[in-house]
Formats: C-alpha cells, structure tokens, sequence
C-alpha cells in the first residue's frame, strides 16, 4: 500500500525536522517546505493527502496559504491542519472559516500530531453513503459532498459538512459528545469540548441557526445534540 503523502509548511528548521522524523516514523511519506509559497509552487506538480501549515510565517501566512488551496481545483478537498502557537478562539474560528480541518498548538507531543493527522486520514478513507440527505429546507448530497438550504448552496468546511451529515443521518436522536467527536474526529483524536463547541458556532452561523431558538441543531444539556 502506497504511503500517505504530508505536505508540512514550517519555519522553523528544529520544529520542521521534528515534523517530518515523526511522520516518517509513523510510515508516512513527508514533504517539508520553510515557506508558503514553496509548498503552492510544489502543489502544481504533486498533491498530497494532507496539508500541515504553520500559520505564522515570515512572509505568506498558512491561513492565507490555506485560502488558496481552498480555491484550487486540484487541492480544495485536501484537509489540513494548522500548526500554531496562538490559542486564542478569534484565530482558530478565522481558520475553520478558512477551511482547516484541526489544529494543533505549539508545543505538541509527537503521540499527540501522529493521532491528530491519523484521526484526519483515517476520515478522508470512509467511504460516504450514497443518495441525498434532507431536514427541514436543508439538503446533504453525499456524493458530491454540498450541502443546500432552501436551494441555496452553503459553503462548509469539512469538519462542519461532516459534522452536519452525522446530526441528519440520526435525526431524532441525542447524539452523544463523545459519540460526535469519534464518528467526525475518530477514536483516537485528543479532542478538547472547545474544538466541538467551535465547529458548531460556526456551523450554526452557516445555518443561520440561532442558538437561543434553534431551528436545527438543539442542545440536550449535560447530554450532547440532536436535530428533531
């Protein structure tokens, strides 16, 4: 079986090098760059399953970076995870809306950016269901992965695409935290309650979804969520 291809953005040469022993180690094939631009020039000429962009870098940012990737054809449904070292909710809500699909905060284990980028492949490899989902004015396509409301096609990230697929594939049912965090993160993904608190703010602002009077995602305190 062909190795997982890593593109990592990094300036650092000590974080960067740290980076790319742990992932070979882990059997990953690894790519690293000192710079933004390095790695979009490279994406013209290979793509890889994953992208790790550092988000403060001395010239192009790996949010801006991130931007560009989503507008590409050849690389917008390629996940990523950004690597920063601020952990304030302004900048990692600026990089969901960007399409990030996780992060992971300097410093950080070498156990704890292996389960993060296996959570995110592990994934991308299930297979999706086939039809169409619908609730309410909402409406899933599973095959070509958009989401509609009252005709109108939403722009998620995929973390909030697949955040919302579960909610719809279990209408009807409270679905646990931790039941959320392990279908969308996976099992061995060190999920904080922040990172799916932060999802669903910005899912819910995609929906137009008022939290005080939902129409589609409730909260069940103590329990988890459900849409009925």
């Amino acid at each position: 079986m062909d190795k997982k291809l890593i593109f990592v953005v990094e300036d650092d040469e000590n974080i960067r090098e740290l980076i790319r022993c742990t992932l070979e180690a882990f059997s990953f094939a690894c790519e690293t760059f000192e710079t933004a631009e390095e790695l979009l020039a490279r994406v013209e000429e290979v793509t890889p399953n994953l992208f790790l962009l550092d988000i403060m870098l001395p010239a192009m940012s790996g949010l801006d970076a991130l931007h560009i990737l989503k507008k590409n054809v050849k690389t917008q449904d390629i996940p990523a995870i950004m690597i920063t070292a601020k952990s304030s909710e302004a900048d990692k809500v600026s990089g969901l809306d960007a399409g990030a699909d996780d992060f992971i905060t300097k410093p950080f284990g070498v156990l704890e950016l292996s389960a993060r980028v296996r959570a995110v492949l592990r994934r991308m490899d299930k297979p999706g269901n086939n039809g169409i989902l619908t609730y309410k004015d909402l409406s899933i396509d599973t095959n070509l992965y958009e989401v509609t409301k009252a005709g109108e096609k939403l722009k998620l990230t995929r973390k909030e695409y697949e955040l919302l697929k579960f909610l719809c594939e279990n209408v009807g049912k409270v679905m646990t935290r931790e039941a959320i965090v392990n279908t969308v993160w996976g099992q061995d993904y060190s999920s904080t309650s922040r990172t799916l608190d932060m999802h669903l703010k910005t899912l819910r602002g995609k929906l137009n979804d008022d939290a005080e009077s939902p129409k589609y995602i409730r909260v069940v305190r103590g329990v988890g969520y459900t849409m009925s």
